[in-house]
């Protein structure tokens, strides 16, 4: 059975006041819109159709090949919505699922649930509810003595009696193609100038088919966002889900409710994580490792063993046993070797440090590759930009460079070298060789060790 989804993402949503489309807006560091997308994944058997309409070609572009798109070109409503998707799925499918795209806490299992009961269902359509005090201006659904769904109202529309009811409308219907498309044009203009999908429920209790309802297990999956208020609600939901689930794994929180983590990231057994950190993009982090507080790692991966206190990572890898922070940054292409400390008030990037570097406090290092085992003193700083490109340095392995000193790049610090404190390098200096002064000029040889 070829069953397709229509997502509705057409709406201006003005409660939001923002020019960004409602759709569009991050939840945990992805557009609200992906969520739709991962919930129906797993599901339908076609490739999903969103509809769009304000902000069109942005929705479309974010989309990418995932989705077709059929534009809505007026906004009248749900069911002129589900109606611009006819052209690409009439003749086409069996089932047709229609979810809206700001619902993202609705889970894959509750949507399964919905279109394996409608495959069962020998009506033309199937849809989700919820009970609850709370409508937050969800639909009425209204049953018969019998107990069978006879329609849906509106909460605007609704009488007091009618208002009084406690189950909802989601908004999630799953029908059979044919009578959709057959259906849909029947819908009449609403008062307020919109054709009302919900018209479709009334219509099929009229001609004595059969309305099966889903109630969610969980009320949470119907929470919608329609403003900014929402939208946070929305997040610390997400949020929770993904930290109760890391923990369940054997990662510690001392404060789950202060630690951010995105859904692309992975985390090793016996790492803690302490209040006020946020590990975002595609990051992977090691076991035993002390992360935070006050830390920021993206698109990173970080070995076994770490420490990280309070510290800025974009971009970077590191190895295992590396200390950092705090107050430290790495920038994009950074990679720290083996058993690196970086202290405090230091800033690399696009360098690569072997095993063992030590970076006490005050330095930066920029476009440099630095050997193994060598310290760099405070203050230290590679002058990577001549004001045209970026030049790079090259510290050779167990080298000694004092404090302040300045590194004209592009420059070669041979293996086991020195600079004394407050040198400025403007040439290579060889191997075991100690520079000092203003600019830097050789003092002795050093005995290789």
């Amino acid at each position: 059975m070829k069953v397709s989804a229509v997502i509705l993402a057409a709406g201006m949503s003005k409660r939001m006041k923002s020019a960004i489309p409602k759709v569009l807006h991050p939840l945990l560091g992805r557009p609200m819109i992906e969520y739709s997308l991962e919930a129906v994944k797993e599901t339908i058997t076609e490739k999903p159709v969103i509809i769009i309409g304000h902000g069109a070609q942005a929705v479309k572009k974010a989309v990418g090949d995932r989705a077709e798109c059929a534009l809505q070109k007026k906004l009248l409503g749900t069911g002129d919505a589900v109606n611009a998707a006819r052209y690409l799925l009439e003749g086409k499918t069996d089932l047709v699922l229609v979810v809206n795209a700001d619902l993202p806490l609705l889970k894959p299992e509750s949507i399964k649930e919905l279109v394996d009961l409608q495959t069962n269902n020998t009506g033309p359509l199937s849809l989700l509810t919820f009970l609850g005090n709370e409508s937050r201006g969800f639909a009425r659904i209204v049953r018969s003595s019998a107990g069978k769904v006879v329609g849906i109202v509106e909460e605007k529309a609704a009488t007091p009696q009618q208002l009084a009811i406690k189950e909802f409308n989601v908004g999630i219907y799953c029908f059979t193609a044919q009578w959709l498309w057959d259906n849909l044009r029947n819908i009449k203009l609403s008062p307020v100038g919109e054709y009302y999908l919900t018209d479709l429920i009334r219509m099929a209790s009229e001609q004595n088919l059969s309305v099966k309802a889903l109630t969610l297990h969980d009320p949470v999956e119907a929470m919608g966002i329609n403003n900014r208020i929402h939208l946070a609600e929305v997040e610390t939901i997400l949020r929770r889900r993904i930290n109760e689930g890391w923990m369940q794994e054997g990662v510690s929180m001392l404060d789950p409710e202060r630690v951010y983590i995105e859904k692309s990231v992975t985390i090793g057994r016996d790492t803690i994580l302490y209040p006020d950190t946020y590990l975002r993009g595609i990051t992977l982090i090691g076991e035993g490792c002390e992360i935070g507080p006050n830390t920021i790692i993206t698109d990173s991966k970080i070995g076994n063993r770490c420490i990280i206190l309070m510290s800025v990572i974009e971009g970077a890898i590191l190895e295992d046993e590396v200390s950092m922070g705090p107050f430290a940054r790495l920038r994009q292409g950074t990679q720290l070797g083996k058993g690196v400390h970086m202290g405090n008030f230091g800033e690399i990037k696009n360098s690569t440090l072997g095993p063992g570097v030590k970076i006490g406090h005050f330095s930066y290092i920029g476009d440099a590759e630095i050997g193994e085992n060598t310290n760099i003193g405070a203050g230290v700083v590679t002058c990577n930009f001549d004001g045209v490109k970026k030049n790079k340095t090259e510290i050779g392995a167990n080298a000694f460079i004092g404090s302040d000193t300045m590194l004209r790049a592009p420059v070669k610090i041979g293996e086991g070298a020195y600079t004394g404190a407050g040198s400025v390098v403007t040439h290579d200096v060889p191997a075991h060789t100690i520079v000092a002064g203003v600019p830097a000029k050789t003092l002795k040889k050093r005995k290789k060790k």
